[in-house]
């Protein structure tokens, strides 16, 4: 069986010009990057908004687990599905950071005969956008520090600096560094730290913003810092905000590639759902749904994270309405949170499926909360057993809920079709009736407890002394009326990564709380979360090389 790489090496790719033709862009409205990538225009939207804008569509999943759910794979194949139903369909995904690209995630390209391509290019440097929020992150972190080196005008409390530093990889030494030793040459001596690039608010920034503009009057806002007085220090009082923007004037600009099957695709930001709001860009949501019928994109890990945060973060802040769900299952998965090791999962396990739906029909809950139709998709997998199979078909039917089997990775849009059909009849026959889970005028703690409550199924919310006083101070600086992003481990639904299935009676801690006011929510760390993410014990960087030709070798 070839590789994933192998079989995107083995693809035929068409211009760019073609797809952006495909896509409904015309010449000038777009600028190629190669031969097979491009930056989209922000000026097209002066053009297509006035049409009617497409359906949006969300793929989420369970609970991730090791043995992997295949939810960028599905979004992928049932775009491709919708296309050869004669639909016009768009992509819209997250670049891949190399911190997981490096680790053990993986890339975020897709597999098997669902791939968005260059696949080498999009899990590597890409067009250099995540470098150029990397850059931007730390150009702020510069100028706060030459601040303080240069008389500290702005009497900045050295004690209260809450910008630090990101770097795009795996790296758990640099969650706690000391910076500036060597003298008074080399600044001031303070603790510092690092951030997974798709954890800064940069990235969170760029994500969300509609233009030029809205990207720089969010960069203003940004707190860095505070003053002796307590009075917060935003990045425009230290000139920062033009040349942060310069650094991402490519960045913010929409990037076009293709599928596999030559399906026009947007791949644009790269958040995490554990750390940050794990969306893919407005502007590319934006552009494609007034191009095309279906817009297909997907949100980080679970129903409980990125699906949670995609409609009360994103389609809050923007204003875009999603149509339906289609939630990613696999008999693997389910057999995990049943109970079954990962290294047993392939050996036939009915009960294991059985015991594991709670978990499937916890998240299907969570779905519903916000009002909206889900179609369940079963990844399949080559050696599945039939049998789990049926058991998940009879359960969701038992339900009422619309249910297919997807074989997208080995058959492409072809496998997927059942999926798409059915996801075409639950949007013909819905009511637009999404609603977000908390009103905005609903205080900081209430909205927590909301989430850990009716998402999580926590019996127990736990607030640290930290977190209550930082609850406090944000409200009375008036940001209460921000929406609430989450940082939680994806692998449970608790904050317990080793609780699986669909736990009860369990607890939720609350141990500090970041302000994002550029982006425009605040983050509750939970449990022992942590937004620098380490390398496991065989990173797959170590089965990586490249050839004396330039071929990449291990790349998944």
């Amino acid at each position: 069986m070839l590789s994933d790489i192998e079989i995107a090496q083995q693809a035929t790719l068409a211009p760019i010009e073609e797809i952006a033709e495909k896509a409904g862009l015309k010449e000038g409205e777009y600028t190629p990057w190669g031969s097979y990538k491009a930056k989209v225009e922000l000026s097209v939207l002066d053009r297509i908004s006035a049409r009617e804008p497409g359906h949006l569509i969300l793929v989420t999943t369970t609970s991730p687990t090791p043995a992997g759910e295949g939810k960028t794979t599905m979004t992928i194949g049932l775009a491709q599905a919708l296309y050869k139903l004669e639909h016009r369909t768009m992509i819209g995904i997250r670049e891949p950071s190399m911190g997981p690209v490096f680790g053990i995630k993986g890339g975020a390209a897709g597999g098997g005969y669902s791939q968005v391509l260059p696949m080498e290019d999009i899990n590597l440097h890409f067009t250099g956008d995540i470098h150029a929020i990397t850059a931007a992150h730390n150009l702020l972190a510069a100028l706060l520090n030459n601040h303080m080196h240069h008389g500290n005008e702005l009497n900045i409390d050295p004690r209260r600096i809450v910008w630090h530093r990101v770097m795009d990889m795996n790296d758990r030494a640099l969650r706690n560094t000391v910076i500036g030793l060597g003298g008074s040459a080399s600044g001031m001596p303070q603790e510092d730290s690092f951030d997974i690039t798709a954890a800064s608010e940069v990235m969170a920034i760029l994500c969300i913003s509609t233009s030029i503009k809205d990207l720089k009057e969010r960069l203003s806002r940004i707190i860095v810092a505070y003053k002796m007085t307590g009075e917060p220090v935003h990045a425009k009082d230290l000139d920062a905000v033009g040349a942060m923007a310069l650094l991402l004037r490519d960045a913010i600009r929409p990037n076009l590639v293709q599928t596999i099957e030559g399906v026009p695709a947007f791949i644009h930001g790269g958040p995490f759902a554990n750390i940050a709001h794990g969306t893919s860009s407005y502007l590319s949501a934006k552009i494609g749904l007034h191009l095309c019928d279906y817009f297909i994109t997907e949100a980080g890990f679970g129903s409980d994270l990125g699906a949670e945060k995609f409609f009360d973060i994103f389609c809050r802040i923007t204003g875009l309405m999603p149509s339906a769900v289609v939630m990613v299952v696999t008999t693997r998965s389910l057999k995990m949170q049943g109970g079954v090791p990962k290294d047993r999962i392939k050996e036939a396990d009915v009960l294991s499926v059985r015991r594991g739906m709670g978990n499937l029909n916890r998240h299907l809950q969570i779905v519903h909360l916000f009002g909206l139709p889900v179609v369940v998709a079963i990844n399949h997998f080559e050696d599945d057993h039939d049998d789990e199979v049926q058991e998940i078909l009879r359960t969701c039917e038992a339900m009422g809920i619309p249910i297919a089997v997807s074989d997208h990775h080995a058959k492409g849009g072809d496998g997927a079709i059942e999926v798409a059909k059915k996801l075409v009849d639950v949007v013909k026959g819905c009511k637009q009736c999404f609603n977000t889970l908390y009103p905005d005028n609903l205080p900081l703690k209430e909205k927590i407890k909301s989430i850990c409550h009716n998402v999580y199924g926590a019996n127990k919310v736990v607030f640290s002394v930290d977190a209550t006083k930082k609850m406090q101070q944000y409200e009375e600086m008036g940001y209460g009326g921000l929406p609430i992003c989450m940082a939680k481990t994806q692998y449970s639904l608790s904050d317990d990564p080793k609780l699986l299935g669909a736990p009860t009676k369990f607890k939720i801690t609350i141990s500090d709380i970041r302000l994002s006011a550029g982006a425009g929510f605040l983050i509750p760390l939970t449990g022992n979360i942590n937004t620098m993410p380490g390398l496991p014990k065989e990173p797959a960087a170590s089965r990586m090389d490249v050839t004396d030709e330039g071929k990449a070798i291990g790349l998944f």
